[in-house]
């Protein structure tokens, strides 16, 4: 059996309205007009814009007309303008002399080099040397004694021309007078022809003979000259087995072990000239068309600028880069520079006035230089640009801004592409 409740005696009663919340609730409907209609401009702006990005996350800069100077940096370490480098001028066993670091001076022996095989064959050429000197000081004196004997033969032969002579003008006279009998004159004039034809041969013979032994004596003195300067050159060999330092430094890296047996011109040793510097520096490839000699740089030394020049540039690429040698060009540059040191350096490749320009940033990785936020009241818009010469610090503006616009500079990969972002 279903027992009755008392649902059917239930009264629902209505609240009565107080006055004071219909004076609230119109307030509040007056203060939301209000700030709605002071807002009016952001929300605006707000409903023009794709994105939402806070201005403390963003770099703005200026589009300004001033010179514009290219350059490019580029990371470079010091080495020695003259910094040669010693071989093995001969085969044998080396004794090392000072250890690497130590300070030489121009012509001390850094090593030694002992070559027997050389050594001997010095000696050798020196004893044909001493042996021809020898046979041209006896072909001297036998050039004396040969002109002695032609001396004393054509002086014999010119008495018997003279006595000869005599006589034929003596067998004339008799004759003349028929003192002498024409035998005994033609016997005379016979004799007469007779030693002047010795005389003549005598004469003869002299001379060959002076010319003949001149002929020997050049002769041994050509091989005496060729044999001297043979063991010259061979006494030069010997002589380069003291290895000398050809500048004043310090005695770089050893190649070989102390007491090892080396090769001819294999190498030994390196002496850096601490005197003159340079900087070896590497370029990236894509600047590699834009270099070339003579081209102004600046060297940064312990925050100090210095002026140099490039001097060489590397023919070929290695690693995607192109390697490069600055030398100081006022005075003899810093001092205190170490060998290896690291610095930086900035390459001036061109300077133009009055160009159109805005400060270098991420903008141009993210847009590859096509395009640009340029900032108005709070709203970055996407604008397309047309950008040229790149330096350092800043990046040549062709089209699409004007001076007085503001850009933004930092990197816009957050932006993903929006036509529009709020700035707040």
């Amino acid at each position: 059996m279903k027992i009755a409740d008392t649902s059917s005696q239930d009264e629902v009663l209505q609240a009565k309205a107080k006055p004071t919340k219909l004076i609230y609730g119109a307030g509040a409907g007056l203060a939301l007009l209000l700030a709605i209609w002071a807002l009016t401009p952001a929300v605006q702006s707000w409903s023009q814009s794709d994105l939402s990005v806070s201005m403390s996350r963003v770099r703005i800069d200026t589009v300004r007309s001033a010179d514009f100077t290219r350059d490019i940096t580029a990371q470079g370490q010091v080495v020695a303008a003259v910094s040669p480098k010693l071989y093995a001028p001969a085969d044998g066993t080396i004794t090392l002399l000072l250890d690497a670091g130590t300070e030489v001076s121009k012509g001390q022996v850094l090593a030694s080099i002992d070559s027997p095989e050389l050594t001997s064959k010095l000696q050798q050429e020196q004893a044909t040397l001493y042996s021809l000197q020898t046979s041209y000081d006896r072909q001297k004196i036998l050039a004396k004694r040969q002109q002695l004997t032609d001396q004393k033969a054509v002086d014999i032969a010119l008495m018997t021309l003279t006595t000869a002579d005599r006589e034929k003008r003596r067998a004339d006279l008799g004759f003349e007078k028929g003192v002498t009998s024409k035998i005994e004159h033609e016997k005379a004039q016979d004799d007469l022809n007779t030693a002047q034809v010795q005389h003549r041969h005598a004469v003869e013979d002299a001379r060959l003979n002076v010319e003949n032994l001149d002929f020997e004596l050049k002769s041994l003195a050509q091989q005496l000259d060729r044999q001297r300067l043979l063991v010259e050159d061979y006494q030069r060999q010997v002589d380069a087995l003291n290895v000398r330092s050809p500048v004043n430094g310090l005695l770089g890296n050893l190649a070989v072990e102390n007491k090892t047996y080396i090769a001819k011109n294999q190498l030994i040793l390196s002496v850096v000239d601490l005197s003159q510097f340079e900087v070896e520096i590497a370029v990236p490839e894509s600047y590699a068309n834009d270099l070339s000699i003579g081209l102004p740089v600046e060297v940064t030394v312990e925050q100090k600028t210095y002026a140099g020049k490039l001097v060489t540039i590397s023919p070929e690429v290695f690693e995607n880069q192109v390697k490069g040698r600055v030398r100081f060009t006022e005075g003899e540059g810093p001092a205190a520079l170490r060998q290896n040191q690291r610095l930086s350096s900035r390459i001036l490749l061109e300077h133009r006035p009055d160009v159109l320009q805005v400060a270098r940033g991420q903008f141009l990785d993210s847009s590859n230089g096509r395009f640009a936020y340029k900032v108005s009241n709070g709203l970055a818009v996407k604008t397309p640009i047309e950008t040229g010469a790149r330096s350092i610090s800043a990046v040549e503006i062709l089209s699409g801004l004007k001076p007085g616009d503001q850009i933004i500079t930092s990197g816009t990969d957050s932006f993903n592409g929006a036509d529009t972002v709020q700035l707040n």
